[in-house]
């Protein structure tokens, strides 16, 4: 199989089978196989990210999801922000997320700063 930039939806499904059929076959990484099957990972989520591209999260929703995942309530962000009642107008969108407390919650949450500041 000839390896080239994907130019169609076509050529992107058949990449994707053979990407499939190789990972069945799991190769050796430094085989020939093992180093077709990373050429076409890289292409395809080339074609991927232009064409399929996935939206940012809502910087509050974000904010919201990693709390409970973290098992945390607002008022254990108050050391970091502020009051619990600020925090809780920020996440209620009564207050707007500014930029400084964008920069505490991707410090202490972790989030990245490219969801907080869209």
């Amino acid at each position: 199989m000839e390896i080239s930039l994907i130019e169609s939806e076509d050529q992107y499904n058949r990449y994707l089978e053979r990407i499939d059929a190789l990972l069945n076959e799991n190769p050796d990484p430094s085989s020939p196989s093992g180093k077709q099957l990373k050429h076409l990972l890289l292409l395809v989520r080339t074609y991927e990210e232009e064409h399929y591209p996935i939206p940012l999260p809502d910087p509050i929703e974000a904010i919201k999801q990693k709390l409970g995942e973290l098992g945390l309530k607002n008022k254990d962000l108050a050391d970091a922000i502020g009051s619990k009642s600020y925090i809780s107008s920020i996440l209620n969108r009564r207050k707007p997320l500014t930029l400084e407390i964008a920069r505490k919650l991707h410090k202490s949450l972790h989030i990245p700063a490219e969801v907080l500041l869209q």
